[in-house]
């Protein structure tokens, strides 16, 4: 006799048995109910909509800059926007969904400053339930970006509102009207006030046809009518026959100040941020390389703001760098590393493990700083790469070693010798490109030299000692120039 198998063996019995029959009677109504229960509180989670609580801001930043403004909200989950902007007078309007107004954001109105480049005010307030309106009273007409950053390092969601004016100056002019040295925060650690050697240069009208750039076989030339042109007495320690290597043209030379804004860079144990140092060592070399005759600076930032790697090397290329130095200042998991340090682009690979972890961290800098991925070219960076050639290299070696050579002298080496990794910052493919390691923040004592200004402008001379040794043995004229 065949037998079928029960579905469940508890209500199903070969043998007729009156209790079983009611003890399974029982544990079906049990289990029916708990099926109509279950099903009750999933149609209750579906019709029945979730309180969601509003996102909370922790902090407000504001960076002022001639670049740019960036204002940033950091808070603790990611938010919505929509933003226009308003004519008659200049606005920007910004209202933020899923957000409740709290003291914090309230900061922000306290915190635009009165010579902010592009913000007049800020006005915040509860425009409806969940929703909190921003309206930047704008100084002039402004070109916004609006974008949020992933957490990232001690950064939780990031909202940042980046506003560019809406007609970018002519980056020469800029350099040019630039030309004296300016302390920001501390006029009793910075270097006097030294005069620009080429004042006529510096007082150029913007539209003074006297001073012109000219291309001439892919070579940048500035041509100065000569009644312009200063002529200084030569110093001992630059020949007149090796200052003739300039031809009479300007140098131009850019010094790029690592990190800036919301990225810090490295932290010594003592407080002091890396941003800060190579800011005030940037500032050091530019009014020294300025004394000297035929040469001109650019720095891709001259306060605390943060540019983009690729924009930095887009600066130098549109002022046409003949040099391209980035200034920075080392950390290590190990604070007993020290020692100065300089580096030059490698297509091959890194020279050491070390210069490799060194390139990443340094390449982290968009992450932190915060890069609009839209705007951003994610291809340049592997572009400029293949672009750049064995010339650019061999030159940038060769600026290298002069200027370890020179620093040498006022503090030990990390390593004997020039580094190589993949930094992106020194891939502009037309330009001889080193980043500087000026000692370990990261190392209590070279903290200390790091923040005393005599350390800084020894370090500000010996790299300019370098600069004038490689000019005096590469001519800008005479080697190879690539567009």
């Amino acid at each position: 006799m065949s037998r079928i198998t029960p579905i469940c063996p508890e209500s199903v019995s070969t043998e007729f048995n009156p209790d079983a029959t009611a003890a399974s009677a029982t544990r079906l109504a049990k289990t029916r109910r708990t099926f109509i229960k279950a099903g009750g509180t999933l149609l209750l989670s579906v019709f029945v909509p979730q309180v969601s609580q509003a996102a909370k801001i922790l902090a407000v930043r504001v960076w002022p800059a001639e670049d740019y403004t960036r204002v940033t909200l950091e808070n603790d989950s990611e938010l919505v926007t929509n933003y226009f902007t308003v004519k008659n007078p200049e606005r920007l309007v910004v209202d933020i969904e899923g957000l409740e107004l709290n003291p914090t954001l309230k900061e922000l109105v306290a915190k635009i400053q009165s010579n902010d480049p592009y913000i007049k005010q800020v006005r915040v307030g509860q425009n409806k339930p969940n929703v909190v309106r921003l309206v930047f009273d704008l100084k002039e007409e402004v070109s916004p970006q609006v974008f949020t950053l992933q957490p990232v390092g001690t950064y939780k969601h990031r909202l940042v509102f980046d506003l560019y004016p809406a007609s970018a100056p002519d980056p020469i002019m800029a350099m040019i009207e630039k030309g004296e040295w300016q302390s920001d925060n501390k006029p009793t650690q910075v270097a006097p006030t030294i005069p620009n050697v080429n004042p006529p240069l510096a007082n150029v009208p913007k539209h003074d046809t006297s001073t012109t750039i000219a291309r001439n076989d892919s070579k940048a030339e500035a041509k100065i009518d000569p009644k312009f042109e200063p002529k200084p007495e030569p110093k001992a320690d630059f020949p007149p026959q090796e200052k003739s290597a300039s031809n009479g043209r300007m140098i131009t030379i850019a010094i790029d100040p690592g990190h800036g804004g919301e990225d810090p860079g490295a932290t010594g144990r003592g407080g002091n941020r890396e941003k800060d140092v190579v800011l005030s060592i940037a500032k050091r070399l530019k009014a020294k390389i300025e004394q000297q005759p035929n040469m001109r600076v650019m720095l891709t930032r001259d306060a605390d703001f943060f540019v983009p790697l690729n924009v930095r090397v887009q600066k130098a290329r549109a002022v046409q760098a003949d040099l391209f130095m980035s200034v920075h200042a080392d950390a290590f998991v190990n604070s007993s590393a020290q020692g100065s340090s300089v580096f030059v682009l490698s297509d091959k690979g890194a020279s050491s493990a070390a210069a490799r972890w060194l390139a990443d961290n340094e390449n982290a800098a968009d992450l932190i700083g915060g890069v609009n991925i839209k705007s951003h070219d994610k291809q340049l960076a592997s572009v400029l790469l293949d672009l750049s050639t064995t010339a650019q290299i061999n030159d940038s070696l060769k600026l290298g070693k002069v200027v370890l050579s020179e620093i040498s002298g006022i503090n030990k080496l990390h390593k004997g010798s020039v580094e190589q990794a993949g930094f992106a910052v020194l891939k502009a493919p037309d330009i001889p490109s080193i980043l500087i390691e000026t000692a370990f923040i990261s190392n209590p004592e070279e903290e200390a030299k790091l923040t005393d200004d005599a350390y800084q402008d020894q370090m500000a001379e010996a790299i300019l000692k370098g600069v004038k040794k490689y000019f005096s043995r590469n001519p800008p004229l005479a080697k190879s120039r690539f567009t």
